[in-house]
């Protein structure tokens, strides 16, 4: 890892996750579920999938993160969301917020809208079209995938931080996470990733894994992404296919050793 020598290590993030074992609330997509799930329990969490509007409070104020997905969005999960999210902000634990989908219509976007009126988050995870379209920048998608850059995504990450208030990861070939202030770049990962649906899901749920153990929003984040990709890599190397390298990348979240981590995680920081 390259610079800001301050911060904590992605290892030594990963080391405490496997020590406290935080809970993580998850209010995710269908397609997802099982696969993010596993993802938290491989890293050495506990994931709860509690979606519904009548226990979101009760279950947040149990758990050490929220993270919350609208990848297949409803009317009574954007209900447990709001109300997930302001028991989390009352109890003070970290919110993660991935917002699948954004621009693909006005229920997403307006279920955006509502949530972060309601509820502050701490950190927005998304590729780089969803964020494009959060901060008001033109894009194009195609179903839930970019196809058309709105710009950088290191100057996205900036720019979006700035607006939303909160750190803003914004994934691709290359990750960038920023508070608007401060920029992490992150050289981690492999193209099969992206062959995997919900890949980016799991990546969410990993941040607020490591923001759950890790007070600065920016540092877990960049740090998740490492991971993620790290294992994300080792995985390529022995897949077959998109099936085995699902397998397998959980497996290497499982596997992966924190002095591993530190040692394999490229991460670049800068600061205006």
């Amino acid at each position: 890892m390259l610079g800001m020598s301050t911060v904590r290590s992605p290892g030594s993030i990963l080391e405490d996750v496997r020590r406290k074992r935080p809970l993580v609330h998850q209010i995710t997509n269908f397609v997802v579920m099982n696969l993010t799930a596993n993802a938290v329990i491989a890293a050495g969490g506990l994931p709860v999938m509690a979606i519904a509007p009548e226990e979101a409070q009760v279950i947040a104020r149990a758990a050490d993160a929220l993270v919350l997905n609208m990848g297949t969005p409803q009317r009574y999960t954007q209900d447990a969301m709001v109300l997930a999210g302001e028991a989390a902000n009352q109890k003070g634990i970290p919110v993660v917020f991935d917002p699948v989908g954004a621009g693909l219509s006005p229920f997403r976007d307006n279920l955006f809208t509502l949530v972060s009126g309601a509820v502050r988050l701490t950190v927005i995870r998304g590729n780089l079209a969803e964020v494009s379209c959060l901060a008001g920048l033109r894009t194009r998608m195609r179903g839930v995938t970019a196809i058309g850059d709105a710009g950088s995504g290191a100057g996205i990450a900036r720019v979006a931080a700035a607006q939303l208030a909160a750190t803003v990861a914004v994934t691709g070939k290359v990750d960038h996470a920023s508070d608007g202030v401060r920029l992490a770049s992150c050289e981690n990962g492999h193209e099969m990733m992206a062959l995997v649906s919900g890949s980016g899901c799991v990546v969410s749920a990993l941040v607020g894994l490591f923001c759950a153990v890790e007070p600065d929003s920016l540092v877990a984040a960049a740090s998740a992404l490492a991971y993620a990709g790290v294992a994300g890599e080792r995985a390529a190397r022995v897949a077959a296919g998109p099936a085995s390298f699902q397998v397998n990348w959980l497996d290497e979240l499982w596997r992966m050793k924190p002095s591993e981590l530190d040692k394999f995680a490229r991460i670049r920081w800068e600061t205006e």
